[in-house]
């Protein structure tokens, strides 16, 4: 400002030129004043013609002006996964990729360097150091021309090999680029949603297609990623705005220029499309299981081979097997497909009455655990049935861990019957009617009896929880999208039960319900919950 009112003052023509935005940067790299005002500095005050020589000199030794990160639009990421393989991808996206092609790329069979290549084509190509030219890797590029992208902007991949030195020095190659800077977590696909060619269901349909490990998590991903989920969406916020154009025409003209039984109509509209909620709102936790696993603890007492069965799950010796009692004391997980649906099994630590504070610790880990499953093993040891005794047996098991036993979703496994005599054996068997096809007799030292097992436990899953294989219709499985319903379902009841004689707050709560569905797709007011959505996607996405 000091500087401005003396150029004003000798200078009042150029006052202008000093405060355009098009020279700002080039003042702030020079340190005072821009060099279309040079000549003009000698009229000002010494001091000021010093500081002014002294930006000047600066600027000519300066070859470039560093960009900060906003300026630098082009962006840069590995695309594929870090590792050993044949192929690592590295995407470039922004309005200079296509210098970046010119700078990097060499096709070959190419005159020029800086020729233009054809978009959509594969190039064999070596790899090339921008500033030393040195050869990096021999691979293939392509060349996408915006809007007709992922990211609706010029893209360029490189397809080189997928060796940590190669992909290291190619990185570093575009690093040294002035004009791109590396990509932040998920931020191709942020302008993927920016640019309109997703919407925030597809993005986080891609981020489950993506993490995806079984075929029912493939398919209910794809429910998101090819619209399947937004059309419902869509159609669902239309019928709303449909309900609220009824009421918003009484508001306007009147009941005497409106038809009778408008709001009766719009408020039956409004019923069908609460039903319609609350039919998918149904369907969460299945859909959240699909998406997230189904979680099923192994629990019973000590020494009863849950570990080895754990083992025998996992097909690898992932927990410790001992005569000891209390030997595990931590929670362990491994996830398995079964029936295309995936499932986390959890051992747990054997549960009794203890005096070892460690192993105490274990046990409160144990019981906090099967509160949060979907399903519970109990798993007992059949040398410790007796005939006159009931079933299940007392193992000095909590309260509230015996009031499940009648639970649909409490399984039972009888490990150890090659111990039992045939007696005992059919006396158990007898034992166990009540609990048809919720619990078996199995031995894990032979074999005997867990091939049954195995397929009955998958058949109790996939009749639960595994949906239809086409998917015709979107199933719910995220908890943002749920919870966005769920203030639609609440407004669209507020709506019916609104007097009609209170048409406005009535056309209020359907506006709301509209806006509360828009939320879900990011048609409205998403800027909060962006970072939250995008921070999750790998560097490259």
């Amino acid at each position: 400002m000091f500087f401005s009112r003396y150029l004003h003052r000798y200078h009042p023509v150029r006052t202008s030129l000093y405060r355009s935005p098009q020279l700002s940067r080039l003042r702030i790299a020079s340190g005072f004043c821009p060099p279309r005002l040079a000549p003009y500095t000698t009229t000002l005050p010494n001091e000021h013609a010093r500081l002014c020589k002294a930006g000047l000199d600066s600027v000519k030794d300066q070859q470039h002006i560093i960009q900060s990160d906003s300026q630098r639009r082009t962006i840069y990421a590995l695309a594929s996964p870090l590792g050993k393989a044949g192929v690592a991808v590295i995407r470039v996206s922004g309005p200079d990729a296509l210098l970046v092609w010119q700078q990097v790329v060499r096709p070959a069979g190419f005159g020029s360097k800086h020729s233009s290549p054809k978009p959509w084509k594969m190039y064999r190509c070596s790899i090339l150091h921008p500033s030393t030219h040195e050869l990096l890797d021999e691979g293939l590029a392509v060349y996408f021309k915006g809007p007709r992208s992922f990211t609706s902007e010029d893209t360029v991949e490189l397809h080189i090999h997928s060796g940590r030195a190669v992909v290291s020095s190619c990185l570093a190659a575009l690093s040294s680029l002035p004009y791109c800077r590396l990509a932040e977590p998920g931020e191709f696909t942020r302008r993927a949603f920016l640019s309109g060619k997703l919407d925030l269901t597809q993005v986080e349909g891609l981020k489950d297609l993506i993490n995806s490990e079984t075929e029912s998590q493939r398919k209910l991903a794809l429910q998101a990623t090819t619209g399947v989920f937004r059309t419902w969406l869509e159609n669902l916020r239309k019928e709303i705005i449909a309900c609220l154009g009824h009421i918003e025409a009484l508001i306007d003209f009147g009941e005497e220029d409106i038809e009778a039984n408008t709001h009766r109509i719009a408020k039956e509209r409004a019923q069908a499309i609460i039903r319609e909620i609350q039919n998918h709102l149904s369907s969460f936790k299945r859909g959240e299981i699909m998406r997230t696993g189904l979680k099923v603890a192994i629990f019973g007492p000590p020494n009863v081979g849950k570990s080895s069965l754990f083992n025998y799950l996992a097909q690898r010796e992932a927990a410790i097997v001992s005569n000891v009692p209390g030997t595990t004391r931590d929670v362990l997980e491994i996830s398995i497909d079964i029936g295309g649906i995936p499932v986390i099994i959890i051992d747990t630590a054997g549960i009794r009455d203890t005096d070892d504070q460690v192993e105490k610790l274990g046990i409160q880990r144990a019981i906090d655990r099967l509160e949060g499953s979907d399903m519970l093993l109990c798993m007992l040891a059949a040398e410790n049935f007796h005939a006159h005794a009931g079933f299940p047996p007392d193992m000095n098991l909590p309260p509230t861990l015996k009031s499940r036993f009648s639970a649909s979703n409490v399984l039972f496994l009888i490990n150890k019957c090659d111990l039992l005599t045939p007696q005992n054996l059919e006396a158990l068997s007898g034992a166990l009617r009540h609990y048809q096809k919720r619990a078996w007799i199995v031995s894990l030292s032979t074999g005997d009896g867990l091939d049954l097992f195995i397929r009955q436990l998958g058949e109790i899953i996939t009749t639960r929880y595994r949906t239809d294989d086409k998917l015709s219709e979107p199933l719910l499985h995220n908890e943002r999208h749920r919870v966005h319903l769920q203030q639609a379902l609440e407004f669209l009841q507020a709506f019916i039960v609104t007097p009609d004689s209170d048409i406005i707050l009535g056309a209020e709560e359907l506006r709301y319900a509209a806006q509360a569905i828009g939320r879900i797709s990011g048609r409205i007011d998403t800027e909060d919950i962006l970072d939250v959505i995008f921070r999750d996607f790998c560097i490259g996405k």
